[in-house]
């Protein structure tokens, strides 16, 4: 695309116009982030489903639920004495007070405090919040909000998808009658699109604020301007550990409320020498805690999907290897593209041991960086940090986005380190010198919005009415190049014109979860009659890998592969995958069981002897 037209909209920009002037500039668009709203109108709006009959009859009788006007259970009873000893309970009463006199709250809460799960019942349960409309919780991980809805949908005792649900991509488990939603950043991002004035919901909790997703840092630049806009929406911002004077100063000096951890003493080890292998150095680690230290779990972090499937296989070998010597292990994979069934095995009890009076079992959970802070998993006493994680990384002049292993910053470190202080004092190895901790790692991991590719921000934030993409109050701006490179792209494909205003196709595509690329790719199909083949190529690459090459059968999974490779590439080759498994109602395939816990599908494989 030429880039006169781009350059001199971005570059030579007249200076910003303040926001309550622009409000009236919008173009085509019913309700806009900018238009000014009659307050009352919203409240009425809000205002219209009055207390039920089940919270009337729980008024009359405390042994009634209020959300479903049916007794409690003794399940209910019991996880209610546990949320009693937590720390967030004892501030319960000065949280209510603090929310009730400001829009936003910045609520700073130690891993372990209980936020995640306490504080959007409180808002529930607080007077004038609770009948009128939803509160929103935002999770930066889907597993997260799938595993926190369940475990709040438990503590309020009621069924998950009725009274409290979870919304994250292609699953929607909620109703008309939820009152407390658990759904992605980016999911709470791709509502404002229909409604952005968001008025379905009374309070809003940004949590894990800390991780800094793109789709959260957009959201703070977003509810800014809704909080002007709607004086009846609260705002709440919860993080294990947070720049709290940065944050203070982005939402206007809004008060900050610290909330202790229940966290026991940890002992920290540091390597004498750098690891040459730090995946061979982690399941070594594991292996000598099983022989020599005392009970308790072991929780490991690793990278990604391939390195932690590796991982258990040869810790459950070696341990196997070691016979009585040692108590029988549970070794549990963890990471976002594991099937929810198996993601909750974490929470699994450890084995008992294999003879009575024997060394007792030990439960060791393999994990991404999902368990620093979204996840909590009880008993865990040792963890094992070998210092590195998956970053995405964008390069804005090449165009190419990827995963690269990286060094954590030392706030994750921190947090990885506090995971073993959860039940009692635990130990904290790291893989890397001490001297490596305190040079090399960075304070805080950078925000995301600095390294990745802003296409798909940039359609989104013009979708919802945001021209002015220069002087957005983002609260760290992206590079100015990464943001040229976004609008040359858009521009490219059509979907803003030489002006950098949105087209009809524009609107069209921002209504798909999709890359830019891709949803152009769907939405012009039709002109060239392959819309059909175009929306499995789609769905096919929204998904992860449908090919698995265990080690123990690569060659036959090759070949398996190779059935359905096409001379003109990858993306006619997963088509010809979809094809053949729509066109058989019992597909030729095999399942290999590449670890205990995980199954994979090889397509094609007719050889019985690699069953498992």
């Amino acid at each position: 695309s030429p880039p006169g037209p781009l350059s001199r909209l971005f570059l030579l920009r007249a200076p910003a116009t303040p926001l309550p002037a622009a409000m009236g500039t919008e173009r085509k668009r019913k309700v806009s982030l900018f238009d000014v709203v009659d307050e009352t109108s919203v409240s009425a709006k809000l205002g219209r489903a009055g207390i039920n009959g089940a919270a009337a009859a729980a008024a009359a009788n405390p042994s009634i639920n209020r959300w479903n006007g049916r007794p409690y259970s003794a399940r209910y009873l019991e996880i209610l004495e546990k949320r009693r000893t937590l720390p967030v309970w004892q501030q319960k009463d000065e949280f209510l007070r603090v929310l009730r006199d400001n829009q936003t709250l910045i609520l700073v809460g130690e891993t372990g405090s209980g936020k995640t799960t306490q504080i959007p019942q409180f808002v529930l349960e607080a007077e004038g919040l609770s009948n009128r409309s939803m509160v929103a919780c935002t999770q930066p991980r889907r597993v997260a909000a799938m595993s926190v809805s369940r475990r709040v949908a438990e503590e309020m005792d009621v069924t998950i998808g009725e009274e409290v649900g979870y919304s994250i991509r292609f699953e929607d488990c909620s109703s008309h009658k939820t009152v407390l939603k658990y759904l992605t950043d980016g999911m709470l991002l791709r509502e404002a699109m229909a409604d952005p004035l968001l008025e379905r919901y009374k309070v809003i909790v940004l949590d894990e604020a800390h991780e800094r997703t793109l789709a959260t840092d957009v959201l703070f630049g977003l509810l800014k301007e809704v909080l002007k806009n709607r004086p009846d929406l609260k705002l709440v911002v919860m993080s294990a550990t947070l720049e709290a004077e940065k944050f203070q100063g982005y939402f206007s000096g809004a008060p900050l409320m610290k909330v202790p951890g229940r966290l026991h003493p940890v002992e920290i080890f540091y390597t004498q020498e750098p690891e040459r292998d730090y995946l061979e150095a982690a399941i070594r680690t594991v292996v000598q805690i099983h022989m020599c230290e005392p009970a308790g779990d072991i929780l490991v972090f690793l990278t990604g999907e391939e390195e932690i499937e590796d991982a258990c296989r040869k810790i459950n070998k070696e341990v196997n290897n070691m016979g009585d010597q040692v108590g029988p292990v549970k070794v549990v994979p963890l990471y976002s593209t594991l099937p929810p069934a198996m993601q909750q095995k974490i929470f699994d009890p450890a084995p008992p041991p294999l003879k009575e009076g024997g060394p007792a079992g030990r439960k060791i959970v393999v994990s991404t960086n999902i368990a620093e802070t979204s996840l909590t998993i009880d008993g865990i006493v040792y963890v094992i940090d070998p210092g590195f994680s998956k970053q995405k990384v964008y390069n804005p002049r090449i165009r190419v986005e990827s995963l690269l292993v990286s060094p954590i910053s030392k706030a994750s470190a921190h947090q990885r380190a506090g995971r073993a202080g959860r039940t009692q004092p635990g130990k904290c190895f790291r893989l890397y010198t001490e001297k490596s901790f305190n040079g090399d790692l960075q304070p805080q991991t950078y925000p995301e919005i600095l390294r990745s590719n802003l296409a798909n921000t940039v359609l989104t934030l013009k979708k919802l009415g945001i021209d002015d993409l220069v002087h957005f109050d983002f609260m760290d701006p992206p590079a100015p190049e990464t943001l040229m490179r976004a609008l040359e792209v858009l521009n490219y494909l059509g979907a803003l014109d030489d002006e950098g205003n949105l087209t009809s196709l524009g609107e069209m595509m921002s209504e798909f979860p999709l890359d830019p690329q891709m949803s152009k790719m769907l939405v012009i199909s039709p002109r060239y009659n392959c819309s059909n083949e175009i929306l499995s190529i789609s769905a096919m690459l929204s998904v992860p890998n449908c090919f698995l090459r265990p080690r123990e059968a690569q060659k036959a999974a090759d070949e398996a592969k190779a059935r359905f490779g096409h001379i003109d590439g990858d993306h006619l080759t997963l088509l010809n995958v979809y094809h053949a498994y729509k066109q058989n109602s019992k597909p030729i395939t095999i399942l290999i069981r590449s670890t205990p816990g995980q199954t994979a599908i090889c397509w094609g494989l007719t050889d019985s002897s690699l069953c498992r």
